[in-house]
């Protein structure tokens, strides 16, 4: 890292994003290179800092992490150093309960193994050596204990190396066929071999590395954490070590159309049976974290059974009688995680919010809410009570001019200070699309909300070709916030200008605007796209209505064929990425149920009629624009042969198409030089169709 800007002051980074002397636009091999920093860890006393940093080897066609740390209160003596060796790959830092040592998991030697660094330097030692690779791990809160996750087959129990034994014997068999009784038989992108996620607890400690753990919580069968994308925020150790406590779906027949986490307490010894702590709540509890005291427990949980995207509301737990509350009922904000101030006074947490992505901190008596750090989104934070100054805040915060930059300050009147560079410092000749929030009235009346990008070489007086972005989920955003895949900066780049909507269903803007898009996927938001892109028009003198083109992933793609059939007049090309061409089919296909029928409302056999009311395969007949249509394989979520269909609608009808398929992708492209071919086919199916 250069020295000068590890050093910079808020107030000259504030100054940054000018640059006088740019010379180009943001360009997709800056994005596929670029280095990347993520999990701001601090140590107990709130000194020292560690991150990770992630470098991309771009011919190679692959990325290592190593970690970094910093001296927090001696900045300009000591800019951040290097913390594990060179050719070291390594994730999920943790501190030592004494400060002195940073735990993390590598596969250095092969497996995937938990070591131990000396905050002072030196090789790292290896702690654990067990016959399956270590998936996660939470330190206990004296740092004796640690609980691990493995991915075993339930049949093999406690027993590790009898799952080693079983792998092995299935990559020797000479048949390839596999029987299924049950769902999930696929999720995500990966095939299901039997195993699931199980939490084991390990001691510490020990001169040689462990090699022999205890399962704990064996009676509950199901993955721990969920898959594809739980981590182990879904589980917390007991201030006594003696007890933890984890969320999970039990993985029996009824899993992939329910949305029924509950809240688990099990011994550490791995004696006795799981207690559940929230069976009263058929819907959603995740994300507990104990109160310093370990009678209170907090976490996070939805009201309705089957929708995934239902608003998390902050509770609270009295373990002893089991009494719950609401903390903050009257704020409509749905919130990520937890993390308790060691008063138990105030609990900090993010939240979507208006196109934004801030940190909050809830009185935990009042419900009081106060915004700590916006101006973009927080993907990270980390919190110390003590410190040499009080309060000690770090954060990690991304906008659409930067990706994660590491911050400290924000919390008891600490000004805000850099510790990594931005994207602006990394390529500083670079000249970014300045962007702006604007809003109309949409469907029903509503405000709604829209961001509009310039061109990085924009000049006053001057129209500019539109790329008009619509996002997936459909519960999601295309709010200020950087993007590894959907980047805006990527077409302003190109020159071109950008318009995005957050149409109803978009997640923020409270749960009553998020709930509009079910069972309504192609009539409430194709009028918020339709206002939200004549606002623009008369707004912003800039955007060119003759030269525009649309384009959408996962739902963003569905969205794109309806609009194929439903509203093509605006459009000069359309891109479609992993999206739905035929809503029955995809009710059957997809692996995840319970989105589909909390989505149209039922099954496809018991409510036909709502599979076929917003159904783009019923409306190829009027489809006339020419389209893109990218789709991944290993995509399970949204089947590739959606992708295939809709092409061949396309083919069939004669509309000028093309199909962009990747056979080593699931429903993101993420190998940087896949990514790069998928900006450069989409830019020149833009190029082709509204100019450059």
């Amino acid at each position: 890292m250069n020295l000068r800007h590890a050093i910079l002051s808020a107030a000259l980074l504030l100054a940054l994003p000018t640059f006088a002397h740019a010379e180009r636009g943001f360009d997709v091999r800056d994005l596929a290179k670029m280095d990347r920093y993520s999990s701001p860890t601090l140590s107990p006393n709130a000194r020292k800092l560690v991150f990770a940093k992630r470098v991309v080897d771009f011919d190679a066609n692959k990325a290592s992490t190593s970690l970094w740390i910093e001296d927090l209160f001696a900045r300009d003596a000591a800019p951040p150093v290097r913390l594990t060796p060179e050719g070291w790959n390594v994730n999920s830092p943790a501190f030592s309960p004494d400060g002195t040592t940073v735990y993390f998991l590598s596969a250095k030697n092969g497996s995937s193994q938990l070591y131990a660094q000396l905050v002072a330097g030196g090789t790292p030692k290896q702690l654990t050596a067990f016959a399956l690779d270590v998936d996660g791990y939470k330190l206990s809160p004296d740092g004796k204990q640690v609980a691990l996750v493995f991915s075993t087959f339930p049949q093999c129990a406690s027993d590790l190396e009898c799952a080693k034994k079983q792998l092995d014997a299935d990559g020797k068999k000479k048949t390839s066929g596999v029987v299924f009784d049950r769902m999930f038989i696929r999720h995500w992108d990966t095939w299901s071999d039997g195993r699931l996620n199980r939490v084991f607890v390990a001691d510490l400690g020990g001169a040689a590395p462990a090699k022999t753990a205890v399962l704990v919580g064996g009676d509950v069968e199901g993955d721990i954490p969920s898959k594809p994308f739980g981590d182990l925020s879904d589980l917390a150790w007991a201030p006594d070590g003696k007890t933890l406590v984890f969320s999970a779906r039990r993985s029996d027949r009824e899993e992939p159309w329910s949305t029924n986490f509950d809240l688990y307490q099990v011994n550490a010894d791995g004696t006795g049976a799981a207690t559940n702590l929230t069976s009263g709540n058929p819907a959603w509890d995740a994300g507990p974290v104990f109160g310093k005291d370990g009678r209170t427990l907090y976490y996070r949980a939805m009201k309705r059974p089957g929708f995934e995207a239902d608003r998390f509301a902050l509770k609270s737990m009295d373990l002893a009688s089991g009494n719950t509350r609401e903390i903050a009922p009257q704020w409509d904000r749905s919130a990520d995680g937890i993390t308790v101030s060691a008063d138990g006074r105030t609990i900090y947490t993010t939240a979507q919010d208006t196109g934004e992505h801030p940190l909050f901190a809830v009185d935990v008596e009042s419900g009081g809410v106060t915004k700590l750090v916006g101006d973009g989104s927080v993907s990270a934070f980390e919190l110390a009570d003590t410190g040499p100054t009080g309060p000690t805040l770090v954060f990690a915060r991304n906008s659409m001019k930067s990706g994660d930059q590491l911050f400290t300050g924000g919390i008891a009147g600490t000004p805000v200070r850099a510790i990594t560079p931005s994207a602006g410092e990394m390529l500083a000749d670079v000249a970014w699309g300045e962007y702006e929030q604007f809003d109309f009235k949409g469907w029903s009346g509503d405000t709604v909300h829209g961001y509009v990008v310039k061109p990085w070489n924009y000049v006053a007086g001057q129209k500019y070709p539109v790329a008009f972005l619509i996002h997936g989920g459909p519960q999601g955003s295309f709010g200020d916030g950087w993007s590894y895949r959907w980047n805006p900066q990527t077409y302003a780049g190109q020159g071109y200008a950008v318009v995005m909507i957050d149409f109803h269903g978009s997640t923020g803007y409270g749960q009553a605007f998020t709930d509009a898009i079910s069972q309504h996927w192609g009539d409430r938001p194709l009028e918020d796209l339709q206002k939200g892109w004549k606002a623009a028009l008369a707004k912003y003198d800039f955007l060119d209505a003759e030269k525009a083109c649309a384009l959408g992933a996962s739902y963003g793609g569905f969205m794109v064929n309806w609009i194929a059939g439903n509203w093509n007049e605006p459009w000069k090309c359309l891109v479609n990425h992993d999206g739905v061409f035929d809503q029955r089919a995809m009710g059957y296909a997809t692996e995840e149920l319970w989105f589909t029928e909390w989505e149209q409302g039922g099954t496809p056999y018991d409510v036909p009629r709502n599979y076929e009311k917003f159904n783009p395969v019923n409306h190829v007949d009027e489809w006339r624009v020419p389209m893109l249509v990218v789709h991944g394989q290993l995509d399970y979520r949204i089947p590739v042969e959606q992708g295939i269909a809709t092409f061949t609608a396309l083919q069939r009808r004669g509309i000028e198409s093309k199909f962009l398929y990747f056979p080593d992708e699931n429903h993101w492209v993420l190998k940087p030089q896949n990514s790069v071919l998928w900006h450069d086919t989409v830019n020149g199916w833009l190029k082709q169709h509204i100019g450059p």
